[in-house]
């Protein structure tokens, strides 16, 4: 817990509440414009979903989020992040272990990904270099408005209107073939669109994966090809849709924006949970802490989900009741769990080549469409699935600093898992049942792995949302679905960061451009802070762009 600063009749610039990713960037761009910036965090440490901690001795676990690519490349030069100590280490693949012993290994080398689908189905691996093709090109059209606040499509204000202008110049110059499948893309499944492409189980298997992550959607379901997108727009090292492992577990990236948010004259305090959110004459006038402490500020920034946001620190009657009625529809659906284990050596998995690279990438079970859909049918039923599909990552491969010599670190994040068990709140039991359940499952491929096993650490949405604060454990703040997107994240003529109060803001993930360890909507709101304060965005690239 970081001791209180006197805060005797001050009255900050900016309190910004929430010490997740997002909100650390946003403190970081608005100190370096010369705001005295209050960061409150409930937990005891930094990072919310994206942190690393030591719950087994010698053992450093990235408790939520496990992996690094989304994070944008302007946001870590501008924060100076790897001068800070941030270190994201590329790696180059991953494996899906099949259920009649084979595999199919992907590889960061395009040239050797496509040999190795080449093994399973030469006309996939034809495939490959188009479906690829089209992706890219999808990348290239969304990811220029990330970074840009969403136009409100009912305004005349001159800047919407540019933006407008912006988004339709932008549509325009695609071909009218390209038009007709850039809409057919954001709207139909990941299945649907694979399926153009490949006819192999596995094959499509493989790249289904990103269209479900952290999604209450099944890969059949309207909708999922544009999560697939959503992943594929980060990069390590300037390689589009690569991934990596932050040095040290998430919480790096965290540690690293609370050392640049320090360094530019922020002031973080932990232990500090917001009760609500003080308004005075129609305008947020700083925070109340759960002790009833009163912390003034001139502007506030929630880093919380919209329902957090606007149905626990504000009063319904504060808020108009449209907006209200529109906050409570926002879909935040847990689908996601965690499984962290401490292992005594690195499991053994007899379908691979010994000298195969696939250990220090992410591991698959699930081998066919079909099998992600079951498992997604359990989920609607509100079990947790049977036959789950696991994400599974040995970061220790790569990063031996996360467990002691010979020891390993592994994080398995799962899918599906419901917020409540059939209706009813989680039980212990239950929570136990569904780590067993991965556990047997990995068990299936590796012989040796239940003995490696020193401890392990088992989230549901119940703890996720427990410690993290994201309503039933929705690791994006509310889906991904085309209704909730560009100017309709959160709700329709909110997109633009700012609440429906007077000075304050929203900067978490419910904004655009959604959820992962992005940074973009932090650094979107600050954009929209500065620009309401008329302050230059000192140390933002690009941040208010020409049209």
């Amino acid at each position: 817990m970081t001791p209180p600063p006197s805060t005797a009749g001050k009255v900050w610039d900016a309190i910004v509440v929430g010490a997740g990713h997002n909100g650390l960037v946003n403190a970081c761009y608005l100190a370096r414009a010369g705001l005295d910036v209050l960061v409150v965090e409930r937990n005891d440490w930094v990072g919310g979903a994206a942190t690393s901690r030591s719950l087994y001795p010698g053992f450093l676990y990235s408790n939520c989020s496990y992996v690094c690519s989304l994070l944008r490349p302007e946001i870590m030069r501008d924060l100076e992040l790897p001068k800070h100590g941030l270190q994201v280490v590329p790696y180059e693949g991953g494996v899906i272990l099949k259920q009649d012993g084979g595999y199919l290994g992907t590889f960061r080398d395009h040239d050797a990904h496509r040999r190795e689908i080449g093994r399973h189905s030469l006309r996939d691996a034809e495939a490959y270099d188009r479906y690829s093709a089209e992706v890219i090109r999808q990348c290239r059209f969304i990811r220029p408005f990330l970074l840009r606040t969403p136009p409100d499509p009912t305004s005349l204000k001159p800047r919407d209107v540019q933006e407008l202008l912006y988004l339709g110049r932008k549509f325009y110059d695609l071909t009218e073939t390209e038009m007709a499948d850039t809409i057919r893309f954001w709207t139909m499944s990941i299945a649907e669109f694979l399926d153009e492409f490949f006819e192999t189980d596995v094959v499509k298997a493989g790249f289904c994966i990103s269209g479900i992550i952290g999604t209450a959607l099944g890969p059949l379901s309207p909708g999922t090809a544009y999560v697939l997108l959503h992943h594929y727009m980060g990069d390590v090292d300037g390689a589009i849709g690569a991934w990596g492992f932050a040095r040290g577990g998430m919480g790096a990236i965290s540690e690293s924006l609370a050392s640049s948010f320090r360094a530019s004259g922020g002031t973080v305090r932990t232990g500090a949970s917001v009760d609500k959110v003080l308004v005075e004459n129609g305008r947020a006038a700083g925070v109340v802490l759960d002790g009833g402490e009163e912390i003034r500020g001139r502007l506030v920034v929630s880093n919380l989900d919209v329902k957090r946001t606007f149905l626990k620190l504000l009063e319904e009657p504060q808020l108009p009741a449209d907006f209200v009625r529109k906050v409570k529809n926002f879909k935040i659906r847990g689908s996601s769990g965690k499984v962290n284990i401490a292992l005594d050596g690195l499991p053994d998995f007899p379908a691979l080549p010994p000298s195969a690279p696939f250990l220090r990438g992410d591991m698959h079970f699930t081998d066919s469409v079909e099998r992600m859909e079951g498992a997604y049918d359990d989920w609607k039923a509100g079990r947790w699935s049977a036959d789950p599909f696991l994400d599974m990552m040995i970061p220790t491969t790569i990063d031996p600093t996360m467990a002691p010599p010979g020891k390993h670190f592994m994080s398995c994040f799962v899918q599906y898992c419901p917020p409540k068990v059939e209706g009813h709140d989680w039980s212990d039991a239950e929570r136990d049942g569904f780590a067993k359940t991965v556990v047997d499952q990995i068990a299936e491929y590796s012989p040796n792995f239940k003995d490696l096993i020193l401890h392990m650490e088992v989230r549901t949405p119940r703890e996720i949302e427990a410690e993290t604060g994201l309503t039933e454990g929705n690791i994006f703040q509310g889906e991904l679905t085309f209704d909730q997107l560009l100017f309709n994240r959160p709700v329709p003529g909110y997109a633009q960061y700012r609440a429906p109060i007077g000075g304050l803001y929203m900067c978490g993930s419910a904004t655009h451009p959604g959820g992962g360890v992005m940074g973009a909507p932090g650094r979107n709101a600050a954009a929209e802070v500065l620009r309401d304060l008329k302050k230059p965005a000192k140390d933002m690239s690009d941040a208010y762009p020409v049209l």
